[in-house]
């Protein structure tokens, strides 16, 4: 299924919060991708209302399974692409701004050619 960038962005954000804390809450959100309280709550509750994560009366977040799968995925792309550029002779910095935005438009094919021509760096 593909969905908005953005929601890939914050399903991503609450899988790397969720390794980082152990638990998610929407200003946990806020400030690992600074942007502000509402339009944190609104896209929370589109996530919600599309069945990618869920929230409990105390305010943590976690993923459902097809939000899971998103996040990782995401992930993967954000973290593989940093190692091959990196390797390439990209600076640190410089492969992680270009691996956010990089992230979301290949391919599905296209990554699995990269990720598979680059397993032995990887």
């Amino acid at each position: 299924m593909k969905i908005q960038e953005s929601a890939e962005n914050y399903l991503e954000a609450i899988l790397m919060i969720k390794e980082e804390k152990g638990e998610v809450r929407s200003i946990d959100i806020v400030n690992k991708l600074n942007f502000s309280k509402p339009s944190v709550s609104v896209a929370m509750k589109q996530l919600e209302a599309n069945g990618y994560i869920q929230r409990d009366s105390a305010g943590n977040i976690s993923l459902l399974p097809p939000g899971k799968k998103i996040a990782e995925d995401i992930y993967e792309r954000h973290n593989t692409l940093i190692k091959i550029l990196t390797h390439l002779g990209v600076s640190p910095e410089t492969a992680r701004e270009d691996a956010c935005r990089i992230e979301h438009h290949v391919s599905d094919e296209t990554f699995a050619v990269l990720k598979n021509h680059c397993k032995n760096i990887l």
